[in-house]
């Protein structure tokens, strides 16, 4: 097939041409997004899923619903090196002066510049360059005692109060937000509180890998009640086939039955997968109907790639004790599985691994499904650590070969 017109985007938070079994996702959040800019409550809410399942790609297509009902759109994404209020501050600065210089929103407009200022300043942030004239007396005391949980409610007020002067709505997208602290989970869930007891016109919608669930529920115990949770997960076989179906058919080309059920089988079905697939049996396939011994062929090609763009960048962060720990799950496969379990396949006991058990699950590599079990953040993860590990070592002198 002509490879300048493969169909398929595998690629971190690239759009797929098929945006397939996620309707249920777009219309919640299009009808937050319509309640909440006529003036009624909306509910905000926290996609949770694991890597390559399509979260980023959602938020994408939110951040574009949102932007075609003229919202503001304040999209960030969370990381170990930078606060929620380093992220925040720049970004509404930018959706304010806009607002301050319409007319009719000038004068709430340039208050709420004010209060930003005030917040960046107790929290000894750099907000750069602002407009003169942003003395106003009565902004004095608001958002600026240096306590997030204090401040952040009281600007995010202030900056409801300036979208519903303008009859217009803003939109607050956070990626991985499972990186933002305990702290700043607590203060934001406050702030969206405030945002719903006074109905004013902001929506926050995040995404974030399982363990968010637990961290926003220690953080508030009203968290579950003030967001949807809704899961995205890996597609059906149905979603799945049409993803790989329905881009292809569209320029002509057909997959057979038999070749569509080896993709699915082989991906699980999740989304990432599925484009990664059919990227390379694309490029493989010489005619239409591709058969299923063309996908066979790509097997190859498809995991070094997976591998190389998906994979290895997470090994790459493990230090070798995490390495190790992360092979001992491999070892007992896909999971989840207990603490004991792992541990005795580390050849250690539960407290000395709990460290790093600990270490991993910050840096998102894994999570607790449930007290006391674990499982990998990466599907198909366990696949990947045998092949890039193939010899075990449980403990010394004692190897366990992976096949």
């Amino acid at each position: 097939m002509d490879a300048a017109g493969n169909p398929y985007s595998p690629g971190a938070g690239t759009r797929p041409p098929l945006l397939a079994g996620r309707d249920d996702l777009v219309t919640t959040a299009t009808l937050a997004l319509t309640r909440a800019k006529a003036g009624r409550h909306a509910k905000s809410f926290v996609a949770v899923g694991l890597r390559g399942v399509g979260k980023t790609v959602m938020l994408n297509k939110i951040r574009e619903l949102a932007e075609a009902q003229d919202y503001h759109t304040v999209s960030m994404e969370a990381h170990d090196d930078a606060s929620l209020a380093n992220l925040l501050v720049p970004r509404l600065r930018t959706v304010l002066i806009k607002l301050s210089r319409i007319a009719e929103a000038a004068e709430v407009g340039r208050r709420g510049l004010a209060v930003l200022k005030n917040f960046a300043n107790g929290l000894k942030i750099q907000m750069g360059e602002v407009e003169v004239g942003l003395d106003f007396k009565d902004a004095a005391g608001t958002a600026d005692s240096g306590d997030l949980s204090n401040d952040l409610p009281e600007l995010f007020v202030i900056l409801g109060g300036v979208a519903k002067s303008k009859k217009t709505a803003i939109v607050i997208i956070i990626d991985e937000i499972q990186y933002l602290s305990g702290e700043e989970l607590g203060a934001l869930i406050m702030s969206m509180h405030q945002i719903s007891q006074h109905e004013l016109p902001i929506v926050l919608i995040a995404a974030g890998l399982p363990q968010v669930l637990g961290k926003m529920g220690q953080s508030k115990s009203y968290a579950e009640r003030l967001f949807h949770f809704p899961r995205v997960e890996a597609l059906g076989h149905e979603d799945a086939l049409r993803a790989i179906a329905e881009p292809a058919r569209a320029l002509g080309v057909i997959f057979s039955d038999e070749a569509l059920e080896e993709i699915y089988q082989v991906t699980a079905g999740y989304p990432y997968f599925l484009q990664e697939w059919g990227a390379v049996t694309w490029d493989l396939a010489e005619s239409s109907p591709i058969s299923k011994d063309v996908v066979l062929s790509a097997r190859e090609e498809a995991i070094n790639r997976l591998d190389e763009s998906f994979f290895r960048v997470r090994l790459e962060r493990m230090n070798p004790t995490e390495r190790r720990y992360m092979r001992a799950m491999a070892e007992l496969g896909a999971g989840p599985h207990t603490s004991g379990e792992i541990a005795k396949m580390y050849g250690a006991k539960v407290t000395t691994v709990a460290p790093v058990r600990s270490s991993l699950i910050s840096k998102g590599m894994i999570y607790s499904p449930s007290y006391g079990n674990t499982d990998f953040t990466v599907p198909l993860f366990d696949q990947f650590m045998r092949r890039e590990m193939p010899v075990f070592q449980k403990s010394k002198n004692i190897v366990i070969d992976a096949e």
